[in-house]
């Protein structure tokens, strides 16, 4: 949960990778007990003949579509991957399909970094004997209309060590079929109010939250599928002005958080102390990650999560119930974070961690800027500098969309 690329890792999945685990993860296959937050394996009425595929794979979890800002309905899910062969593989190329079609283009020449490999230390498309993997997977359809039910996915491989005709040199395998859910993203209003609100880092490439996944509990459990860091630029485009390392500089620093709908609060920490901005907090228990914070429950199976509150700023207790748009709290910067912000994420269960994130919509909003690349987000936010913004971005009114990272908005929260 800390701001950006940062994170504290909880669980080294992933040890020396770009990415590392943080206060999340995402079910084993092998250990899904839900069945709308597992993957299902569907049966054909017309088997084909059996094929080796030495390489098994299934999702996570079953993706539920989100219509999202660039007007695309976005199926954000991963895939755990495994090599049961005595020899290594090289992994060349994934291709989500539908009915015997692809999608969209295959993921070939710029696998990483949506690939990472368990046990290794450095990105590699290579999975050693026995070796598995996860790969993310952002499918993209025009409208609902193009949603697919079942999807599948050919994988594209390079054996060491090849024994013909089973085991050719090159190898396309067709595995995962995976139901998409029936379930719809849920509506919410925005949890923030006023202008230059930026999505630093949500869905639906791999930044630090996509690829938060983690052990938890005997699962590979993805609570921050969907996660978003807001901060605030000013009327610059500065997110601080002055030392990065007090709160001070930080103008947004103690603004409102609201209830994004109706619902009871099921906990709450409201004591633990803010943080130093500009480094990464250590010694923090696992518990603590999400520093202050509110879970609450929007029912069927939905909660809310607005972490890194500001010290005793919620004035409510556990058995409250909230109305959308109420002010909750504030925003502020304690638990596993380097700078002010708020960590916002929907899941299907109430513990932060011990869940699977879920996609939301924001009822109404401006779009207002884009940011124009991961790396001037990291002068931004590293050492004071100034947005640049994309051109050609249709900015303007949205209604039922979710932002995606690099977004800047415009956010009105009726009262509570």
């Amino acid at each position: 949960m800390a701001y950006l690329t940062r994170k504290n890792s909880i669980a080294l999945i992933f040890v020396g990778a770009a990415l590392v685990a943080s206060c999340s993860g995402a079910k084993d296959a092998t250990q899904a007990t839900s069945s709308e937050s597992s993957a299902t394996t569907v049966p054909s009425s017309n088997p084909a003949p059996a094929v080796l595929t030495p390489v098994t794979a299934a999702a996570l979890a079953r993706p539920i579509p989100v219509t999202a800002t660039d007007g695309k309905v976005h199926l954000a899910y991963e895939l755990f991957l495994t090599n049961t062969l005595p020899q290594p593989v090289n992994l060349r190329g994934i291709a989500p399909m539908a009915d015997g079609a692809p999608l969209q283009s295959p993921i070939t020449e710029n696998l990483l970094p949506w690939v990472k490999v368990f046990g290794a230390t450095g990105p590699t498309t290579i999975l050693g004997p026995g070796q598995s993997a996860l790969a993310w997977l952002d499918v993209t359809v025009p409208s609902p209309a193009d949603i697919p039910e079942v999807m599948q996915h050919r994988i594209s491989l390079q054996v060491t060590t090849p024994n013909p005709p089973l085991l050719p040199a090159d190898l396309t395998e067709i595995v995962a079929r995976t139901e998409v859910s029936k379930k719809s993203a849920i509506t919410i209003d925005p949890p923030l109010k006023g202008e230059n609100w930026l999505d630093g880092n949500g869905c639906c490439s791999v930044t630090p939250h996509r690829g938060a996944v983690s052990p938890l509990n005997g699962q590979l459990l993805a609570p921050e599928r969907f996660a978003i860091d807001y901060v605030q630029l000013t009327s610059d485009g500065k997110m601080f002005n002055g030392d990065r390392t007090s709160v001070n500089s930080y103008p947004y620093y103690g603004t409102d958080v609201f209830a994004v709908a109706a619902g009871k609060i099921v906990s709450i920490v409201n004591d633990l102390p803010e943080q130093t901005p500009g480094a990464n907090p250590t010694g923090l228990a696992l518990e603590q990650y999400g520093g202050n914070h509110i879970v609450q429950d929007l029912g069927d199976g939905r909660f809310a999560f607005y972490a890194h509150l500001q010290t005793g700023s919620v004035p409510f207790k556990v058995g409250d119930t909230l109305t959308a748009g109420q002010s909750l709290g504030k925003l502020g910067n304690s638990g596993n974070t380097d700078a002010p912000h708020l960590h916002f994420h929907i899941m299907d269960g109430p513990d932060p961690l011990a869940s699977n994130g879920l996609p939301f919509e924001i009822r109404s909003f401006d779009l207002t800027n884009q940011i124009v690349s991961m790396d001037n987000l990291s002068d931004v936010t590293d050492t004071g500098g100034a947005a640049q913004f994309a051109t050609g971005v249709a900015t303007g009114p949205r209604s039922n969309q979710m932002p995606l990272t690099l977004d800047v908005m415009k956010y009105d929260v009726a009262a509570g």
